[in-house]
């Protein structure tokens, strides 16, 4: 299965400015011929190879690889992740997700708590939700950049554009930074509509299995919806670079997006051309001297 003229569609382009809206939010319409039994073995096929890619990267300790997903609450963003790293080895796995920031990482610059969890060579990085926080949630809600501390930010109404220009740059150039010290960074948003988040709400609100998953603090952000979106257009346009894009799936089909995330993910890691570190002729002796002992062992 070819999914490249998809992704291609999903790719946010560097240097050009895009409108939300053109993308979709359902897979329908674009990829009529694709059915979800055929993603799941699309799925399970690409499991394993990633399995195999996994391991070449943990050996070989030249790269790290960074999964960034942003989405509006009960887009899915849990569940993609438990789907699409499934099978994987936990032990180079690191997830993080990121909450309003402590009074500690209050006392630091926006991009430190983000910077302290960063994948290590050979690691697989997911940051659920992200530090694109500091340029979404803040916009939307000036009033919390107060607790930053910011130099000319004594009120709300010294929140201006100017301001978010900056950390675009900023985190253009960290991410930058990270990707020529060999670090892969895939960003995906997963695009939901606002009635699809209205049927996940019901559903945590009427399933008692999922009453927990349901905050009324959500609500508040769905009252805003359309600044969220401005927000993010105006994000995608500012920090979708040609050394770290952006990836907009369409998520009201859960099991499209986990396909569409797999997708692209493998071919991040295809990209990377990971080997297993090779022996040289010194440690080659030294294992033919070692399997010698292993095999008088026998007799």
């Amino acid at each position: 299965m070819n999914f490249e003229k998809a992704i291609e569609r999903m790719l946010v382009e560097p240097g050009k400015k895009i409108k939300l809206e053109s993308f979709k939010t359902d897979f329908k319409t674009e990829n009529k011929g694709i059915t979800r039994e055929e993603s799941e073995a699309f799925m399970k096929s690409g499991l394993d190879h990633m399995r195999i890619m996994q391991d070449k990267l943990y050996a070989e300790k030249k790269h790290s690889v960074l999964l960034v997903i942003q989405a509006m609450d009960a887009a899915g963003k849990d569940s993609a992740v438990k789907h699409v790293m499934s099978g994987l080895n936990p032990v180079n796995v690191r997830v993080a997700s990121f909450k309003a920031p402590t009074s500690l990482e209050l006392g630091h610059d926006f991009l430190w708590r983000h910077q302290l969890v960063l994948p290590a060579k050979g690691e697989i990085g997911i940051f659920v939700r992200s530090h694109y926080e500091n340029v979404l949630v803040t916009r939307v809600h000036p009033e919390y950049l107060l607790g930053e501390n910011l130099p000319g930010i004594e009120k709300v109404e010294d929140v201006n554009k100017s301001l978010f220009e900056m950390r675009f740059r900023q985190i253009n150039d960290w991410e930058r930074h990270l990707t020529e010290n060999g670090t892969t960074i895939i960003k995906v948003f997963l695009n939901q509509s606002k009635d699809e988040q209205k049927k996940q709400f019901m559903e945590r609100i009427e399933d008692p299995s999922k009453n927990w998953k349901f905050n009324i603090g959500d609500l508040k952000d769905r009252a805003v919806w359309d600044d969220f979106m401005e927000a993010y257009e105006d994000m995608f346009n500012h920090t979708s670079t040609a050394w770290a894009p952006w990836y907009i799936l369409p998520a009201d089909d859960r099991w499209y997006a986990r396909l569409a995330l797999g997708a692209i993910v493998f071919c991040e890691f295809n990209k990377l051309d990971l080997g297993y570190p090779k022996v040289s002729a010194a440690e080659m002796e030294k294992l033919q001297e070692a399997k010698k002992i292993l095999l008088a062992e026998e007799d």
